[in-house]
């Protein structure tokens, strides 16, 4: 082994830097070889929660980290895609996909990392698809967490003869509980149970820990592992909750179930192996199968006591917040409220015309029905909101009238607006996507100025609506579109009269975006326009 004259605690530390990057890298790699398969496959999943788990098992063997699929979930919930009861067997399945990894790095197949990385690099270095890098990678990214492995076995042997150190391990033998903090809290700052557990195999093959501590060391790399999620769920809602606090208390019981038995559990798992790093492995591997075999049968029963435990609070409920049936004492209070609910839609609108760009960047299913979720928003709105200002202007005078008229109006474009991009934006990008199409990079970098430029003319626009002073600047700027808009159509013929492979074969899709992201911009100044006009009127 080389140490390059370094001390056995630097080895260590550098021994963990290249288990976590190795395994970082290879579980990248592999998401990217998914590309958009992960997260569409988890929003197709239906009731079978046997299909759950093998789900589970597979996305965290192909993206060698339970976490990261967990973490997925939460986002999923977070978005309302999936619900818990839908990912309970996933759940299930990421914890038996979490074995696998350990399984593999329970084999010394260290001497052969070196070698397998100069291979894999040489053809990362040479070749031209990004599928053949990306596996090249993966072989570099394994091959980086053995070489990383090795690292840490040879450390933990001298720490094992180190005479401070043998007696910290004596006095955390005394105290089993400790071991359990210690992998626990590791594994949560480290956020891999793989790793944990590894440095666990290496400690007892050196030693220093007993069979009975590494036990500990497997249940608290279980419990640490779930931090991953539970961080990932502290921004999201009661949905992303639900699906962390799950994954939470699975893996607690199982604890909790399974310590009492643990002296006669690594009897029975000895039976089977004498190497003490391959009884670990095994051990991690019957616990979770074991658990999930205890659990199966209590999913649905689970899911029930975590949703009422963490219910959906009032304040995630969606609904008008400033409008109802009965709260118009005045016109001028009701006009105010509407005001105020009105640009509560515009913001839905401008964050939904903010992220329309990603979704031509690659297929991101989250984002997609992130997207419809906010138009279903914006369309509920709309209904309250015109219900509201039509009931209250049956009642109002001949002006107020005539300014409630007004703002239906704008909230109609609005409306409108959002469903160009539920409608139309989507499927130009399901369309480019579907079809693996790429803009050029010219293209795609005039798509990007007009959709900056769109932005800007839509936050204008809708300021205008509580400012008339700003509804020349938005007219001006929206003028300023159009001919950009026709200089942006101009480049694009030229570039297919040059023949541009990648023009060509985008041109209808580049084409129409360009309309409906001036379409947008038209809908959201048409309230400009009539203020301009309302302007002109009251000087003449």
């Amino acid at each position: 082994m080389i140490d390059f004259g370094n001390s056995f605690f630097v080895i260590l530390i550098g021994g963990v830097a290249l288990f976590l990057y190795g395994m970082s890298m290879a579980s990248h790699s592999l998401e990217k070889l998914m590309a958009g398969r992960i997260t569409g496959l988890l929003t197709k999943l239906s009731g079978n929660q046997f299909l759950g788990i093998v789900t589970g098992v597979s996305l965290t063997t192909l993206l060698q980290s339970s976490g990261a699929v967990t973490s997925m979930l939460v986002g999923l919930g977070s978005a309302k895609v999936i619900t818990l009861r839908q990912v309970m067997g996933v759940i299930i399945g990421t914890a038996i996909g979490s074995t696998i990894t350990v399984q593999l790095i329970s084999f010394d197949i260290g001497a052969y990392a070196l070698p397998t990385f100069a291979l894999a690099f040489a053809f990362y270095f040479q070749a031209k698809k990004p599928a053949v890098k990306n596996v090249a990678l993966v072989f570099m990214g394994f091959s980086l967490l053995f070489l990383g492995l090795k690292m840490i076995s040879v450390s933990s042997h001298h720490f094992a003869d180190n005479p401070l150190l043998r007696e910290f391990f004596e006095n955390i033998r005394e105290n089993p509980v400790y071991s359990f903090l210690i992998a626990m809290i590791f594994c949560a700052l480290v956020q891999s149970s793989a790793v944990t557990i590894g440095l666990a195999m290496s400690l007892v093959s050196a030693g220093a820990i007993t069979q009975f501590d590494s036990m500990l060391w497997v249940y608290g790399a279980n419990i640490g592992t779930t931090s991953v999620a539970l961080i990932a769920a502290a921004g999201g809602n009661y949905i992303g909750r639900q699906v962390a606090w799950a994954h939470f208390f699975y893996k607690t019981l199982s604890v909790v179930i399974f310590y009492p038995f643990t002296q006669w559990f690594i009897v029975l798992v000895e039976q089977f192996q004498t190497t003490p790093a391959r009884v670990v492995a095994n051990g991690h591997l019957v616990f979770n199968l074991a658990s999930a075999v205890i659990f199966f049968p209590f999913i649905n029963k689970a899911a029930n006591l975590i949703e009422k435990m963490f219910p959906r609070h009032p304040s995630e409920v969606f609904g008008a917040e400033f409008v109802n049936m009965n709260n118009y004492q005045s016109s001028a209070l009701a006009v105010s409220y509407g005001q105020r609910e009105i640009m509560r839609t515009a913001d839905i609108v401008l964050s939904m015309i903010r992220d329309s760009i990603l979704l031509f960047e690659k297929p991101d299913p989250v984002l997609l029905e992130s997207i419809k979720d906010r138009d279903n928003k914006v369309d509920f709105l709309y209904r309250e909101v015109k219900m509201f200002l039509l009931d209250h202007a049956n009642r109002s005078s001949t002006a107020v009238h005539q300014n409630i008229m007004a703002m239906i109006m704008f909230l109609s474009d609005l409306e409108r607006a959002a469903d160009s991009i539920d409608i139309n934006l989507i499927a130009l990008a399901i369309k480019k996507n579907a079809l693996h199409l790429e803009f050029s990079e010219e293209g795609w970098k005039e798509i990007r100025d007009l959709h900056e430029q769109v932005v800007r003319v839509s936050l204008t626009a809708i300021n205008s609506f509580q400012n008339r002073e700003l509804a020349n600047e938005a007219i001006r700027m929206k003028r300023e579109l159009t001919k950009f808009e026709i200089h942006l159509r101009e480049n694009h013929i030229t570039r297919l009269n040059r023949g541009l492979t990648t023009s060509i074969n985008t041109s209808s899709i580049h084409l129409d975006l360009l309309s409906e992201y001036r379409r947008i911009a038209s809908l959201l100044c048409n309230q400009a326009y009539a203020q301009d006009k309302l302007s002109a009127r009251a000087e003449g």
